[in-house]
């Protein structure tokens, strides 16, 4: 018997790094996403396989049950090492699934490239918690960290509105369908940012931010009525300064497209991954003359 399970993909528009201090972030669900497929196995182990979106193998690797239920990882950085991680966690908060089985065959499969920076960890814990019935956000806090908007982004298929109270999420679905997305454009950066080293940088640089979050507060609010784009436009740049300021980094546009007529925008990590491009004109032969190939309209990329 084989089971299947699937989560969305994520983007974090506003609130980035700021979110894990507690302010309110905009993040959207993407049509992209991941599949899990579990079954039976034997030997008391698991065969894992995963797929990239073009069904190329990235990773393919058989590990016994005892190296789940009895962890002894090294310090390497290593895709098993990694997932093992996730297991290990997983079996503390349900150990049947491996003290009631016999093994498993599972398979994953990525529906974008694995280096757009989607969620390509997000999709699998949530999948994992899906499977075994487990917090899928006690999950991520007990092996990968972060904030959880990706986790709740692959729980919803709708906008929504993230924030820590207390150490513990809170979603909101909100509706954000302004009548100008035909400007709105995300262009993949061509390379894919490590999120546990640009969290680790934020938090050693950060000082008071208590005025700057509620400043990234009220934007967030305030885009998600934004009445035209020029107003959208103008909200964004405002919360790319604030950002700008608080990780002493010139902000994307600042960076790489300085010349470009419109707005471009970090989306998550600074650095890598997506931006958000806001422009009243195609802007595709304008990044593609500088090697940016990868350019999804909103329509292409949000749910």
């Amino acid at each position: 018997m084989k089971s299947t399970f699937y989560s969305n993909g994520k983007l974090l528009i506003t609130g980035e790094y700021v979110v894990l201090d507690g302010a309110i972030a905009l993040a959207l669900p993407t049509k992209f996403g991941q599949y899990l497929k579990v079954e039976s196995g034997e030997n008391k182990q698991i065969h894992w396989k995963s797929f990239d979106y073009d069904k190329s193998i990235w990773f393919e690797d058989t590990f016994s049950f005892s190296e789940i239920s009895n962890p002894n990882l090294d310090a390497e950085e290593s895709i098993k090492n990694t997932l093992l991680q996730i297991l290990q966690q997983a079996y503390l908060q349900n150990p049947s699934f491996i003290n009631k089985s016999e093994g498993y065959k599972i398979t994953t499969e990525l529906t974008f490239p694995r280096f757009w920076g989607l969620g390509t960890s997000s999709t699998l814990i949530n999948n994992i918690a899906q499977w075994l019935e487990i917090d899928a956000f006690d999950l991520l806090k007990n092996s990968f960290g972060g904030s959880g908007y990706d986790i709740a982004c692959a729980q919803n298929n709708s906008a929504i509105l993230y924030q820590i109270i207390n150490e513990k999420p809170v979603v909101e679905k909100v509706l954000f369908a302004p009548n100008y997305t035909d400007y709105l454009y995300f262009v993949y950066l061509n390379k894919k940012q490590n999120s546990k080293a640009a969290i680790a940088s934020y938090f050693n640089k950060r000082a008071s931010i208590s005025a700057s979050i509620k400043s990234i507060n009220q934007i967030t609010k305030a885009l998600l009525n934004a009445p035209n784009v020029e107003t959208f436009m103008d909200l964004l740049n405002e919360h790319e300064a604030i950002l700008s300021h608080i990780l002493e980094m010139k902000t994307v546009k600042e960076s790489l497209f300085f010349d470009f007529d419109g707005v471009v925008k970090s989306l998550g990590a600074w650095g890598g991954d997506f931006v958000l491009v806001v422009s009243k004109e195609n802007p595709k032969n304008y990044f593609r003359e500088r090697g940016f190939d990868s350019i999804l309209s909103y329509k292409e990329m949000i749910l």
